[in-house]
């Protein structure tokens, strides 16, 4: 017995913070039909280079997954539906009578493929690429049949289509019982209904009718759709199944490491880069680490490194010149007031970027005590989305890995990034034309140059030389 239909719930990407425009599925942890609670997570979502749990706004059955794993997509897009009702039904009924009736609808005026079955939920959403493909070969989409999620027909499905020969003819198509193409003379009812989101569906004005303004068509076939994107599309890229003998192997993207390459392309596209590199005499600051660095681990049980300071030095300096605590934002320049610090830690396969928060409200031991839990946390897997955002300035410890300079990319939207290189003796000239040899260190600095320019970063650099030539033996680690 059929019961009530389901209210469909549209879950949206939520967005988790201010620079956050776009998030990632990484893995959905419910399917169509599963039974949901409200807060239950339902999915895993990559946002900022960090996996966090989307949880369900409501109680009820999962309907529709919109969006596949490994897609990225805008903050506000519609992510999966989610059924809400009293007399809510087995999970297939719901699912079979879907949102408002729409899918019901949508069923009896489409003309499918033959032979489909299973899900179907997602086989009239079509990317712009596969729209642009099929335009291009005159196929009609509703023939295709889609490999993808829900029935989601793929580039790869289109292509598939066109080798068969399908394409080529469209009496067999018309034999299977394939209606003209919308605006075409002779087309059927289901060829001139278009579905709009919310499952509503309307049919245009016949050419030369009132409604169309009284103008008859120029021509049989619909004028070609223009498509702005924020991004161009990519060239694909195929790639053969390796054979015997071949002196190579395939690794498989993640989705954290295509977040990385998403962010990184993105800031390299839309952000001016400008690099420069001070060299900094911090013999005095080793001395005095080393002086206290045993005592200070005894004392408050966490290591005392040289980013510690870095970030004190850094975080001075900003107070100094605000400006390079800014993001740009096309008509404006933003400058924060927090003083939030986004730390680089690599981990076997990725770098994330934690946040120390109010940094400039922390003294040398404060910021020692979150520099080590937040390394410890990210290579331990133990982040938390809210650790990952909010930051407006990035540093990063590149000397490590014995680095000695480097050109980092801007963590974006942020203007600038600093790294700090490895600490090297050399011979250096100083004052009184003496040569002496000295610890010293390369600070590497990309900025936006749509908002910095040489002169305040030069001084900012300057002022960070300053601040970490100014460590001595009685600098006092409280203050």
């Amino acid at each position: 017995m059929r019961q009530t239909a389901l209210r469909a719930v549209d879950i949206t990407m939520p967005q988790f913070a201010e620079s956050v425009v776009s998030a990632t599925i990484g893995k959905w942890l419910k399917k169509p039909g599963d039974p949901v609670e409200e807060y239950e997570p339902i999915c895993e979502v990559i946002t900022d280079k960090v996996t966090a749990e989307l949880p369900s706004t409501v109680s009820g059955v999962m309907l529709d997954i919109l969006v596949p794993e490994g897609e990225t997509v805008d903050v506000g897009t519609v992510v999966c539906r989610i059924g809400t009702a009293a007399e809510a039904g087995a999970a297939g009924e719901a699912g079979a009578d879907g949102p408002s009736g729409a899918a019901e609808s949508g069923a009896a005026d489409a003309v499918d493929a033959p032979g489909l079955n299973g899900d179907q939920s997602m086989r009239h959403r079509h990317s712009p690429a596969v729209r642009k493909l099929a335009e291009e070969h005159g196929i009609d989409l509703r023939l295709v049949p889609g490999t993808g999620i829900g029935g989601r027909i793929t580039r790869k499905d289109v292509l598939r289509y066109v080798e068969s020969g399908a394409a080529a003819t469209p009496a067999a198509a018309a034999g299977r019982g394939a209606a003209p193409a919308p605006g075409t003379a002779g087309g059927s009812a289901a060829a001139g209904r278009m579905e709009v989101p919310g499952g509503t569906a309307f049919r245009p004005a016949a050419p030369g009718s009132p409604a169309a303004g009284g103008q008859p068509a120029a021509s049989a076939h619909p004028a070609p759709r223009i498509e702005v994107r924020e991004h161009p599309a990519m060239p694909e890229i195929v790639v053969e199944p390796p054979t015997a003998g071949e002196r190579e192997y395939f690794i498989d993207v993640t989705p954290i490491r295509k977040t990385i390459a998403n962010r990184m392309r993105q800031s390299v596209q839309e952000i001016p880069h400008a690099w420069t590199s001070i060299e900094v005499d911090v013999t005095n600051l080793t001395k005095l680490r080393n002086k206290v660095k045993d005592e200070f681990k005894r004392n408050e049980g966490v290591n005392l490194t040289y980013m510690a300071f870095l970030i004190k030095a850094v975080v001075s300096a900003i107070k100094d010149y605000p400006i390079m605590n800014s993001v740009w934002s096309e008509d404006k320049i933003i400058v924060k007031r927090d003083i939030n610090i986004s730390l680089a830690v690599g981990t076997e396969d990725s770098v994330l970027t934690p946040v120390i928060r109010n940094a400039d409200q922390k003294n040398i031991v404060g910021i020692a005590r979150e520099v080590e839990d937040l390394a410890r946390r990210t290579r331990e897997g133990k982040l938390r989305p809210q650790d990952m955002q909010g930051g407006t300035f990035t540093i990063n410890n590149t000397g490590t890995f014995g680095s000695i300079l480097s050109y980092p990319i801007i963590n974006y939207p942020q203007a600038a990034i600093l790294t700090m290189e490895k600490i090297v003796k050399k011979p250096v000239v100083m004052d009184d034309d003496m040569i002496a040899i000295r610890s010293v260190v390369n600070l590497c600095l990309s900025f936006d140059h749509r908002i910095l320019d040489g002169v305040i970063c030069g001084r900012f650099h300057q002022r960070v030389k300053h601040y970490l030539e100014s460590y001595g033996p009685d600098t006092n680690l409280y203050y």
